[in-house]
């Protein structure tokens, strides 16, 4: 009986996952297309509110059901005791559904920069703010242009 209750909660839980992937993976090396040198010319920090989409809100789920069909599993008797656990995880993971927020909240720190290249062109950057390199306005920086699009600016010491 443990089994079956496992078996009914797995798949429910199977059902409700939701898998996303992260548009930027850290520690990975890219090659690079191409160095430019030049000079700061402005800077702004952008804070970015967005909601995203609550990885954990799966396992809620699965836990919902999972105690719904223990406290299902404790009426009827054969096939009975097997539609109560049944319909004691669909009712637990609909609770745990109704009650859990499917997103969060995430404020995203950028900085933007206005960059006049050695050649004399203008090069707008949004990145991630790195709090161990501060950007300001004159400073001399590299722009690195990564296969597949990416850019990243470092200062140049």
């Amino acid at each position: 009986m443990i089994i079956k209750i496992f078996v009914i909660n797995w798949s429910l839980f199977l059902l409700t996952m939701t898998s996303s992937v992260d548009a930027y993976e850290r520690n990975k090396a890219v090659p690079v297309e191409k160095v430019v040198y030049g000079k700061i010319e402005s800077v702004r920090k952008i804070t970015e509110t967005e909601l995203v989409r609550d990885k954990s809100a799966g396992w809620h789920h699965f836990g919902g059901a999972v105690i719904g069909g223990v406290i299902g599993n404790q009426f009827g008797d054969g096939s009975g005791q097997v539609a109560a656990t049944v319909l004691g995880s669909l009712i637990g993971a609909s609770i745990a559904n109704n009650r859990t927020s499917r997103y969060k909240q995430k404020t995203i720190q950028l900085i933007e920069m206005l960059i006049l290249t050695e050649d004399k062109q203008r090069v707008m950057v949004v990145q991630d703010i790195d709090h161990n390199m501060q950007f300001h306005k004159n400073n001399s920086v590299r722009i690195v242009y990564l296969v597949g699009g990416s850019v990243r600016v470092d200062i140049v010491y």
